[in-house]
C-alpha cells in the first residue's frame, strides 16, 4: 500500500472513532476508492465496526450509503456491526443496519452468538423488539443448546424473557425446550429468583424486588 494511502486509511480509522462525517466525506472526495483501501490491510475493524460500537450515527449512515457490504463484513471475534450496536444498545444504528441487510441478524460471532443474544443478555428490550421484527426467526437460534430464553434466565434479564416468551406464544416446542443439562427456562427462573437468595449471603439492595416477582408471576402466566 502506498504511504499516502495508508495515512488517509489510518485517518479513516481515527474519524470513525471520533465520528467526523465531515472528515469521512473529505476522504472519499480525495480518494473514490478509500473504502476499498481497507480490505488491504492487515485489520479486522471495519470503520463501521469502530463506528457502531461508538454510536456514531451519521457516520454510520454515510458509510452504509458508500458501502453497504461492510454491514455484514465481521471484525476478529467473528462480529457483525449489528453484534457490536446490538451490545451497545445503539438503536438507531441498529435500524439503519437493518434496513441494510437483516440476513446479519442471524450471524453468529466466534462465542456462536447472534445479535439477539447480546441484546438481550444486555438487557436491550427495544433492540430485541427490532431484532426480532426484521427475522423472528431468530429467536430460535440456539447457543450450545441453550435458547435465547436460557440466556436471558441466566443473565437474569426477566424483562427480556417475557417479551421473547410474548413473541414465541403458541410455539409449545419452542417456549418448552431444554438447555443441555434437562433445565427449561422455567426451571431456571425459578432457581434463579427464589432459590438463589437461600444460598446466597445477598445485601437488601440485592434481593428480589416486588417488581421482580410480579414480572416472573406474568411471565407464568404466559407459560400457562
Amino acid at each position: 500500500m502506498l504511504k499516502k494511502t495508508k495515512c488517509m486509511v489510518e485517518e479513516l480509522y481515527e474519524s470513525s472513532q471520533k465520528g467526523c462525517a465531515s472528515i469521512l466525506t473529505t476522504l472519499i472526495q480525495r480518494d473514490a476508492l478509500i473504502l476499498r483501501e481497507v480490505s488491504l490491510t492487515s485489520l479486522k475493524d471495519t470503520p463501521l465496526h469502530i463506528a457502531a460500537l461508538h454510536g456514531h450515527l451519521e457516520f454510520c449512515r454515510l458509510l452504509l450509503s458508500k458501502k453497504p457490504t461492510f454491514a455484514k463484513d465481521v471484525d476478529a471475534l467473528g462480529r457483525t456491526p449489528l453484534h457490536l450496536a446490538s451490545a451497545e444498545g445503539h438503536i438507531k444504528i441498529v435500524q439503519a443496519l437493518l434496513q441494510e441487510n437483516t440476513d446479519v441478524c442471524l450471524a453468529s460471532n466466534r462465542d456462536e452468538r447472534i445479535p439477539l443474544h447480546l441484546a438481550a443478555i444486555r438487557g436491550r428490550i427495544e433492540i430485541v423488539k427490532e431484532l426480532i421484527s426484521a427475522r423472528p426467526e431468530s429467536i430460535k437460534v440456539n447457543l450450545n443448546g441453550e435458547s435465547v430464553l436460557h440466556l436471558c434466565v441466566q443473565y437474569n434479564q426477566l424483562d427480556a424473557l417475557k417479551l421473547l416468551v410474548e413473541s414465541a406464544s403458541g410455539d409449545e416446542l419452542f417456549l418448552n425446550s431444554k438447555d443441555h443439562n434437562g433445565n427449561s427456562k422455567l426451571h431456571l427462573a425459578m432457581l434463579t429468583i427464589y432459590l438463589l437468595p437461600h444460598h446466597q449471603t445477598l445485601t437488601l439492595s440485592q434481593q428480589p424486588s416486588c417488581k421482580r416477582f410480579v414480572l416472573l408471576l406474568d411471565i407464568l402466566q404466559l407459560l400457562i
